[in-house]
C-alpha cells in the first residue's frame, strides 16, 4: 500500500513510524518491551490474584488496587502488542478503525486510573483523618457505586468523542510518527476542521485530570496535616507508611502526564515521555505496592504455601 495516497483518497490504513535510528539497538528494544510486557501483565494478575484469594485483603483500598492493576493490563495489552511489531518491522500497518480503537482505549484506561487514584487517595484520608468513620463511609456499597460511576464517565468521554470524529473526513498522508494511535497524530490524518473535538479534549481534561488531582492534593494535604499532628515519630511514620506506596504511584503517574506539557513538545520528548507513562508506569506499579506493602507480602506468601501444599498432594 501506498504510505502517500492521494489527497482525495480516503484513510483506510495507517503506518506507524515507530522510533526512528534504532537499528543498532532494534533486537534489544524488541526483548526489552517482551520483557516488561510480560512482567506488567504477569505482575498485575497477581495483584488480582492475590486480593481474590486472600480474605485478610479484603478491604476497601485493596478492591481498589485490583481495578489498578486491570487498567495496567488494559493500557499495556493495547499499547504494547502493536509496539512490538512497530519496533521488530521498523514501522507497521494497522486500520484506520483499529487506530480508532486503540485511542478510545488508551483514554478509557488513562482515565480509570486518574479516577482510582484519586478514590484511593479519599480512602487513605478517611482511614487516616476520620478512622472512626472509615467503615460506614467506605464500604462494598461505595466501592462499587465508585467504579460504576466512574465506568460511566469514560463511556460517555469515548461516545462525546467518537461521534464527533465520526463526523471527519481523514484522508491525505496516512503515516503517524508515532508508535501509537494518539489523539493529536489522528486528527493530523484529517481534512476537516478539528477545532471541535480539541475543544472538547481541553474541556474533558477538567473532570477527568484536574479535578482529580485536585482531590488528591486536599486529601493528602489533610493526610499530612493529621500524621504531624502525631507525637511519637514511630506513630508517624506508621501512619505514613499505609499510604507511601500510593503516594509515590500518583507522583509517577500525574509526573509522567505534566510531563506532556511542560517539556519542550518536540517528537523525540512526546515518544519518550509517553514511553514511560504507557509502558514503564503499569510495570512500576505492582512493584511498588508489592515492595512496600507488608500485607500484601504476606498474603502472597501465604497463597504460595497454599499452591506448594497442593502441588505435593499431587
Amino acid at each position: 500500500m501506498d504510505m502517500h495516497p492521494e489527497n482525495n483518497s480516503l484513510v483506510t490504513e495507517i503506518f506507524l513510524l515507530g522510533f526512528q535510528n534504532i537499528q543498532n539497538v532494534k533486537i534489544f528494544f524488541f526483548l526489552l518491551l517482551l520483557i516488561i510486557f510480560c512482567v506488567t501483565v504477569c505482575g498485575n494478575l497477581l495483584i488480582i490474584l492475590v486480593v481474590s484469594f486472600s480474605r485478610s485483603l479484603h478491604f476497601p483500598i485493596y478492591f481498589f488496587l485490583t481495578q489498578l492493576s486491570f487498567s495496567d493490563i488494559l493500557l499495556t495489552t493495547t499499547i504494547v502488542p502493536i509496539m512490538l511489531r512497530v519496533v521488530l518491522f521498523e514501522g507497521s500497518y494497522v486500520s484506520f478503525v483499529g487506530c480508532l480503537a486503540q485511542y478510545h482505549v488508551f483514554v478509557a484506561s488513562e482515565a480509570l486510573e486518574c479516577f482510582l487514584l484519586t478514590v484511593m487517595s479519599y480512602d487513605r484520608y478517611q482511614a487516616i483523618c476520620n478512622p472512626l468513620h472509615y467503615s460506614t463511609v467506605i464500604d462494598i456499597k461505595f466501592c462499587l457505586k465508585s467504579i460504576f460511576l466512574f465506568w460511566l464517565i469514560i463511556f460517555s468521554v469515548i461516545l462525546t468523542f467518537s461521534i464527533t470524529m465520526s463526523q471527519y473526513k481523514f484522508c491525505g498522508h496516512n503515516v503517524i510518527d508515532h508508535f501509537f494511535c494518539d489523539l493529536d497524530p489522528i486528527l493530523e490524518l484529517s481534512c476537516s476542521d478539528t477545532s471541535l473535538v480539541k475543544i472538547e479534549s481541553m474541556i474533558l481534561v477538567i473532570p477527568i485530570v484536574l479535578c482529580p488531582f485536585t482531590v488528591i492534593i486536599v486529601s493528602y494535604a489533610y493526610i499530612i496535616f493529621t500524621i504531624l499532628k502525631i507525637p511519637s515519630v514511630t506513630g508517624r511514620q506508621k501512619t505514613f507508611s499505609t499510604c507511601s506506596s500510593h503516594l509515590a504511584v500518583v507522583c509517577i503517574y500525574y509526573g509522567s502526564i505534566m510531563s506532556i506539557y511542560l517539556f519542550p513538545n518536540t517528537e523525540g520528548a512526546k515518544k519518550l515521555i509517553s514511553l514511560f507513562y504507557t509502558v514503564i508506569t503499569p510495570i512500576l506499579n505492582p512493584i511498588i505496592y508489592s515492595l512496600s506493602n507488608r500485607d500484601l507480602k504476606q498474603a502472597f506468601r501465604k497463597l504460595m504455601s497454599k499452591l506448594s501444599s497442593v502441588l505435593q498432594l499431587m
